[in-house]
């Protein structure tokens, strides 16, 4: 009896032993935790320990010959990560990044599909099982690239912005394609029209029951259990919302994920998100990692050792091509060079959600089980190859951005003959103001840290210089001692931030004038000693209130009036020092400075 109950855990143990020994050591030599599971899967499949097994015995006891043992387990893994995605996928965030997400994102999806599905016919697969192998191999790898991006730091870069907003649009693509293979894999006798009609209503019943009953019933359970104060009882609701909603999305006969990827969109305004997100978080990790797990079990290896040639160039043609798709949508939408290659490179392979299309697809019938374990075969290939594409897209931007900071350095900075005002940033804010001042006769000097950007700009007959506005010696040379203002433009708040405290430091009676993010980046920049800090979210309100106020037949003096008296009252709230405030505080600073001299 104890041997037997000790067998009927064994699957159970060795994922445990995976995630708590395997996969740290992994992640001691650099390797991703998906990566990890996948590479652990290949190693203890049927292909390699089985084998080996038969030489050495006692390896039978790490071994798993049945990968479906541990299907259920790994299917929660997904439905979990859906889930954390439908929280995390504000409207707010949305609206923010629509440019991205929704027309370099769409495009790139409905590109990528259109792609593979073409090559896909021309390989001779049928209509159904193309269109299949678009939607799984046009999608990239969300769990890879946002781990590998958040590791170095650089999820804010535009490489990070530029690969995250096309993430997230394939993110909500895999919705409309989880719906539509059960519709595509649907066989009746009538009308094929009218059973794809059939099956939409059906589907757009049954989420639209999720919604209602998720908008009036989840957030009064979240807020009785939260009054019991007792975590593991959050815990339980929390597991209960997100497989609950999956269990009654998968009886109207709608995917599991979609089930739980509409809960997730349901919470993501409310006040639990973030409990809901580190409830969730240990048990996704580990369940999608069962996931992977059993996708490194059931890779054919029979498949690429029997023509790794054709497979290895198949794969490295999919990369290409989805590369390439990347590139230059990227180049369209103003994406410079060096992060428009990093992300084509991070996007170019394939990702975790094309498991899952490929097996739903194969559970409906659409394709054969040698299809199904060629898809996942590429992407699994593809996957791997991630990490070393994210290292040489670094290296080789690395080299651009060098090759361009050598050349735009041959311009040399003018002479500090006049007092100017120096534009840090030279991006649509700096572009603008530097036309406002030209309009009006008042000498400037640009300069941004983006070498690409420099270049540009100079070739179109711009005279922006190439420096870190953040570095003092930069600064001086520019004539910081003489200049009328300095205007910070930048759109990352930390480089606003450091500028501006480089800045204030260097001289202490100059004004500075920058852009800010919001009110809290605004009251920080006050508190740093910037003359004006400009919100983007307040200003945009006001501009919109005045156009409201003038068309709704309010005269213009009395329009620009009302915004100037709430612009003045933003500037109190946001800790803006008065004008007499500001007379004493130059006086301490030339004082001090006189003093240092």
């Amino acid at each position: 009896m104890p041997s037997e109950t000790a067998f009927y855990y064994k699957e159970f143990l060795i994922v445990l032993g995976v995630a708590g020994l395997a996969v740290p050591l992994f992640l001691r030599i650099g390797v991703n935790a998906v990566l990890a599971f996948l590479v652990m899967g290949v190693l203890l499949s049927p292909d390699i320990l089985g084998r080996l097994a038969h030489y050495a015995p006692a390896l039978s006891a790490l071994s798993i010959a049945e990968p479906r043992s541990l299907g259920h387990i790994a299917e929660l893994g997904v439905v979990f990560l859906l889930f954390l995605i439908g929280i995390e996928l504000s409207f707010e965030r949305l609206n923010t990044m629509r440019r991205l997400v929704f027309g370099l994102g769409g495009l790139q999806v409905a590109l990528s599909l259109a792609a593979v599905a073409a090559a896909a016919l021309l390989m001779g697969f049928d209509i159904k099982a193309a269109l299949v192998a678009g939607a799984a191999l046009s999608l990239s790898s969300t769990a890879i690239v946002v781990q590998l991006l958040s590791d170095a730091k650089r999820l804010g870069s535009q490489t990070g912005r530029t690969s995250f907003a096309i993430l997230l649009m394939q993110d909500l693509a895999v919705i409309p394609f989880l719906l539509l293979l059960p519709i595509l894999g649907q066989r009746s006798e009538g009308s094929v029209a009218v059973s794809v009609l059939l099956a939409l209503l059906q589907a757009a019943a049954a989420i639209a029951v999720i919604i209602i009953v998720g908008r009036f019933l989840l957030r009064p359970l979240l807020r009785l259990v939260a009054r019991t104060g007792s975590p593991d009882l959050f815990m339980a609701a929390t597991l209960l919302i997100a497989v609950g909603a999956a269990a009654a999305a998968s009886l109207a006969g709608i995917s599991m994920t979609l089930g739980a990827f509409i809960a997730g969109l349901m919470l993501a305004e409310t006040e639990y998100r973030r409990a809901i997100e580190a409830v969730i978080e240990p048990f996704k990790g580990l369940l999608l990692g069962t996931f992977f797990l059993v996708v490194g079990l059931k890779l054919d290896l029979d498949a690429l050792f029997a023509n790794p040639l054709y497979t290895l160039g198949l794969a490295a043609g999919l990369i290409l091509i989805k590369g390439l798709i990347v590139y230059g949508l990227a180049r369209l939408f103003r994406v410079n060079r060096g992060a428009s290659l990093e992300s084509a490179l991070l996007l170019g392979p394939c990702g975790e959600f094309g498991f899952v299309i490929a097996g739903t697809a194969l559970a409906y019938g659409l394709i054969d089980d040698p299809t199904s374990r060629n898809i996942m075969l590429l992407v699994t290939i593809t996957m791997i190859a991630i990490p070393a594409l994210a290292k040489f897209g670094q290296w080789f931007t690395r080299s651009l951005r060098q090759r361009a900071a050598a050349a735009a350095l041959q311009t040399a900075l003018p002479e500090a003959n006049e007092p100017r005002v120096i534009i840090a940033g030279f991006g649509r804010v700096g572009r603008l103001v530097a036309s406002m001042l030209e309009e009006h006769k008042i000498p400037y000097l640009a300069v941004d840290a983006d070498a690409d950007l420099v270049t540009r700009e100079n070739k179109a007959g711009s005279k922006v210089y190439y420096g870190d506005a953040a570095n003092p010696e930069f600064l001086k040379r520019c004539g910081l001692a003489e200049a009328r203002a300095l205007a910070i433009t930048m759109d990352n708040q930390m480089r606003v931030d450091e500028v501006a405290r480089v800045a204030r430091t260097l001289r202490g009676g100059l004004k500075i004038i920058a852009r800010a993010r919001d009110e809290r980046h605004a009251q920080r920049l006050y508190a740093a000693g910037v003359t004006e800090a400009v919100p983007e979210t307040i200003e945009s309100s006001l501009q919109l209130g005045e156009a409201l106020l003038v068309e709704t037949g309010v005269p213009m003096g009395l329009a620009i009036a009302s915004v100037h008296e709430r612009r003045d009252g933003f500037r109190k709230l946001l800790g803006r020092p008065n004008r007499k405030e500001e007379l004493e505080l130059a006086k301490k600073r030339l004082r001090r400075e006189k003093s240092a001299g």
